[in-house]
């Protein structure tokens, strides 16, 4: 079993920043042999991966939204996975969540929802203009 658990949403102005945090707990499989990944979900919209990071923090992916403007990292020994946000903009306002996936991230292609076997209840973030 897995529980996540994010914060660090909030209400910024637009160009602002925001720093999201993700604390996981595991019983069994240890928490740095799991793939984690941040997702969000706007109002009226299906949920879509912003980025996610592999086991041991080395390798990483970005939605194209994302890029450059976003950085997933994370902390084994603190068990924990942050999403860095800069520059945001009033289209990024959605609820983000994170999740954990058993699988390898797979390098060149955008991960899906179902490689995602725990979810966390997610945090709002409100880019206003």
């Amino acid at each position: 079993q897995v529980q996540l658990v994010e914060s660090g949403g909030g209400l910024v102005q637009a160009g602002g920043s925001l720093r999201l945090s993700c604390a996981c707990a595991t019983s069994g499989r240890t928490f740095n042999t799991y793939t984690m990944g941040w997702f969000r979900q706007a109002p009226g919209k299906e949920r879509e991966i912003v980025g996610a990071v592999s086991w041991s923090g080395a390798n990483t992916y970005y939605s194209d939204s994302a890029k450059g403007r976003f950085t997933i990292s994370r902390d084994n020994a603190k068990s924990t996975v942050f999403l860095q946000m800069n520059s945001l903009k009033p289209e990024d306002t959605a609820v983000y969540s994170c999740a954990a996936g058993p699988s390898p991230l797979q390098r060149g292609r955008a991960p899906s929802l179902a490689e995602y076997a725990y979810w966390g209840q997610g945090t709002q973030v409100t880019v206003s203009s």
